[in-house]
């Protein structure tokens, strides 16, 4: 007896839903967007994969909606998939947590007795591994409790702890951001995002400010406002320019925030512009000699090197991105999340220059570094689906089917 394999809506598939509430033939869309009747159609049959951020941004500008609203972010994992299930399960302690930023904290008595800041330094050091680890369920365990904690003690210091623990809220909240992120929840991380440039205020420290600010360009990108997050990372080059003999620490910064341009404007479609920012942070990292992790922002060679990948990714040149990526050699402790993403770069790269076989191989990797990112990850179940859709083999619909796209 044949079987019926059922895939998931695409991306296109949702985007012509968009279309036709909107009321707008695919010829109205084409004009708006600035795509061809061809590649609209392509796409709204799932024969045409639309994973890049920029054509989804193109899409939503056009119909004025979320991107989310064109990716189906946040997915629900598979029944299967036990440790997706339990991932996703703390999603709603995390945003009541991070809800009750700034609102009175009325601890309990153990609550006040128990505020330990050597303590609260090894849990926030916890909780950064777990992110660097992409150990999506481990995180959300962990940060409700985490955040809490870090809230009351933000209540009851003064004065130099004060600042310390405000420093440690913010890092707490990157971690429930990024938690968020990857699963998918972009409101519930822009609601972190915003809580992490609050607390980093509290610090005094100019520079855990502008590492803030970092992710709050972010927020901008994803939506594609890029003149404001354009406006962000200029204002942080600039003053990050204006500190006498900078140290290692504000190199680091000043090449993230040059990575973060070189994304901005691949998204806005400025690729000169884009490569001369990855320029800019390649010379950062050679200033640095060394991979440093300041902020948690895995600056240096390494990374660089991967957004060498990343960038070409972006702009759609598949060819350039696998070239790069062949001769990247990445050591052997450099953290979990960095190397699944760079799988995931890799095997879309290997996708747009039609290397099918090495892609799925590519996203396979990345799922055994980093399984709930990779399956949460919405370009890979889009490439994946459009791969399902072309031409079915075994252990693609395997894949398929732990992504949740059929």
């Amino acid at each position: 007896m044949a079987h019926t394999v059922d895939i998931a809506e695409s991306n296109g598939q949702r985007l012509a839903r968009l279309r036709k509430r909107h009321r707008w033939t695919q010829q109205r869309l084409a004009l708006e967007s600035g795509y061809s009747l061809s590649a609209i159609r392509h796409f709204e049959q799932g024969l045409r994969s639309l994973d890049r951020a920029a054509v989804v941004l193109a899409f939503a500008q056009a119909l004025d909606c979320h991107p989310t609203e064109i990716t189906g972010a946040p997915y629900v994992p598979a029944q299967a998939d036990r440790d997706g299930q339990t991932a996703v399960a703390s999603v709603a302690a995390v945003r009541r947590s991070l809800m009750r930023h700034g609102r009175p904290a009325r601890p309990t008595d153990a609550e006040a007795a128990a505020v330990d800041l050597a303590d609260l330094r090894r849990r926030v050091a916890e909780a950064n591994g777990f992110r660097q680890a992409a150990a999506l369920t481990q995180s959300g365990i962990g940060l409700p409790g985490l955040l809490r904690d870090l809230q009351v003690a933000a209540e009851l210091t003064t004065g130099d702890e004060r600042r310390i623990v405000f420093g440690l809220l913010a890092s707490g909240y990157e971690c429930a951001m990024q938690y968020l992120y990857k699963l998918g929840h972009s409101s519930d991380a822009t609601l972190a995002t915003e809580r992490v440039v609050w607390a980093s205020r509290e610090t005094g420290d100019p520079l855990r400010v502008l590492a803030a600010s970092w992710y709050d360009a972010g927020e901008f990108l994803t939506i594609g406002e890029h003149d404001e997050a354009g406006a962000i990372i200029d204002g942080a080059l600039t003053e990050l320019g204006t500190i006498p003999s900078p140290g290692p620490a504000t190199v680091s910064l000043k090449g993230a925030f040059h990575l973060k341009a070189s994304l901005n404007l691949a998204r806005a479609k400025d690729s000169a512009a884009a490569v001369r920012h990855l320029g800019h942070a390649q010379q950062a990292a050679a200033e640095l000699g060394e991979d440093r992790n300041d902020w948690q922002l895995q600056f240096g060679p390494t990374n660089a090197a991967l957004w060498s990948v990343s960038l070409p990714v972006e702009l759609g040149r598949g060819k350039d991105a696998v070239t790069c990526a062949e001769k990247i050699r990445l050591p052997a402790d450099y953290s979990r999340e960095r190397r699944s993403h760079f799988y995931i770069d890799f095997g879309r790269a290997y996708f747009y220059n039609g290397q099918r076989d090495e892609a799925l191989r590519a996203f396979l990797n990345a799922e055994k570094l980093a399984p709930q990112a990779t399956r949460a990850h919405a370009g890979v179940r889009e490439t994946v689906g459009t791969m399902i859709r072309t031409k079915r083999r075994g252990e693609l619909m395997e894949l398929g089917i732990r992504l949740g796209v059929v």
